[in-house]
């Protein structure tokens, strides 16, 4: 199940996070961070040994008045494959529709996912400056490899 998360998932996802940014799959983000921008989140939840537990989220963060980014997608291991990645995008853009945006844009290694989605991969330079604040923080940023894959929201 998607849903919007809540403050109580705000430590699974922040493990979540954390697995994939040890890897430099994604930046880490503090919990200070996460509280700060929950609203941005949604989250996978099923059934784990009798708990539900957080095995999925994605954020959508507003970058203009247009513009949002799909940010912090992550899937634990073991639930990969199982297309909660992709429910987590589809609920992001959902919401990017919702809010009345043009398009989302995602920052990616994995673009044949995002274009199994509709997404198209674009040169970054066609993205506004203010997208790349985070890439100060990113140890991998004299040598980015990754692509920046965009969806038109527009009709």
């Amino acid at each position: 199940m998607i849903r919007p998360a809540t403050m109580v998932d705000v430590p699974e996802i922040h493990r979540l996070i954390t697995g994939h940014a040890e890897f430099n799959r994604m930046l880490f983000r503090s919990h200070a961070d996460l509280y700060e921008h929950l609203r941005d989140f949604f989250v996978a939840v099923e059934n784990v040994e009798g708990v539900e537990g957080v095995v999925g989220c994605a954020a959508l963060e507003l970058a203009w008045r247009d513009l949002a980014e799909v940010k912090s997608l992550a899937v634990a291991e073991g639930w990969q494959g199982r297309g909660i990645g992709s429910a987590l995008v589809r609920a992001a853009v959902a919401e990017g529709r919702r809010l009345g945006l043009a398009k989302v844009f995602a920052l990616t290694r994995e673009d044949r996912f995002f274009g199994k989605l509709g997404f198209v991969q674009v040169p970054k330079e066609t993205l506004p400056h203010k997208v790349w604040t985070d890439c100060v923080r990113c140890p991998l940023q004299a040598n980015c490899d990754e692509i920046a894959v965009v969806l038109s929201l527009e009709s």
